[in-house]
C-alpha cells in the first residue's frame, strides 16, 4: 500500500480521535465535569460515541427548572394553542377558564366512553 494513502486512511481518523479526546479533557475541566480524565477516557475508549456521551452530559449542566416552560403542567401545549379549551379527564385538577377548580361530570366524558360501556 502506498505510504501516502496509508497516512491518509489511518492518520486523519486518528487525528480526529485524538483531537476529540484532548478537547474533551480540557473542556470538562472548564465546565466543571469532574474528573476530566474520566471523560477523556470515555471519549478515548468509545471513539465518536464517547464524545457524544460527553456532549449530552455537558448539556445537562445548563438546565434551569425556573426557565422551563413545561414544568408543572399536565402536558405540553404549544404556545399557539394555549387559548384552546382543554379536554377534561378524570382526576384533572386544572382550573377552568372561569378560574375555578373543575370537577368530573358526565358532560365532560368522551362520547366513546359513554357508548363503550355496553348495551343498556
Amino acid at each position: 500500500m502506498d505510504p501516502l494513502l496509508l497516512a491518509i486512511v489511518v492518520g486523519i481518523p486518528l487525528a480526529w480521535h485524538v483531537g476529540l479526546t484532548v478537547f474533551t479533557y480540557y473542556d470538562a475541566g472548564k465546565v466543571g465535569l469532574e474528573p476530566p480524565a474520566k471523560w477523556a477516557a470515555i471519549t478515548a475508549v468509545l471513539p465518536l460515541f464517547g464524545f457524544f456521551i460527553y456532549l449530552f452530559e455537558r448539556s445537562e449542566l445548563d438546565y434551569d427548572p425556573e426557565t422551563d416552560p413545561y414544568r408543572g403542567n399536565n402536558f405540553n401545549i404549544h404556545p399557539s394553542r394555549a387559548d384552546d379549551t382543554p379536554l377534561r379527564s378524570r382526576g384533572d385538577d386544572r382550573l377552568t377558564p372561569e378560574g375555578e377548580v373543575g370537577e368530573w361530570t358526565d358532560e365532560d366524558a368522551d362520547e366513546n366512553d359513554r357508548t363503550s360501556s355496553g348495551p343498556e
